[in-house]
């Protein structure tokens, strides 16, 4: 059973950053599959954000090209979103994913 570990979202105002970490609690999990992030806002559907293979090519959404990066930190088997200049359209509840599998979600609100 996969049990994803989220931490680091908050409220912080436009343009700020924040840090989303995702700890896969198993390494063997961890180092067989993409892990990623996905978020959904009110009344919108779910949507990819970003997500990194096991051999660390990266995919983003349009909408965050340049200003999100995903990593994976292969010592504390996670995976991490670095935010920056993060704006109110980005206000979201964030789902860690490993294999589409989503965690419990962590919010994000970004203020005017």
């Amino acid at each position: 059973q996969v049990r994803l570990v989220e931490s680091g979202g908050g409220l912080v105002q436009a343009g700020g950053s924040l840090r989303l970490s995702c700890a896969a609690g198993s390494v063997a999990l961890f180092r067989s599959n993409t892990m990623g992030w996905y978020r959904q806002a009110p009344g919108s559907q779910r949507e990819l954000v970003a997500e990194i293979t096991i051999g660390g090519t990266t995919t983003y959404a349009n909408s965050v090209k340049g200003r999100f990066t995903i990593s994976r930190d292969n010592a504390k088997n996670a995976v991490i979103l670095q935010m920056n200049s993060l704006q109110p359209e980005d206000t979201a509840v964030y789902y860690c994913h490993l294999n589409r599998v989503m965690g419990k979600g962590t919010q994000v609100t970004v203020s005017p």
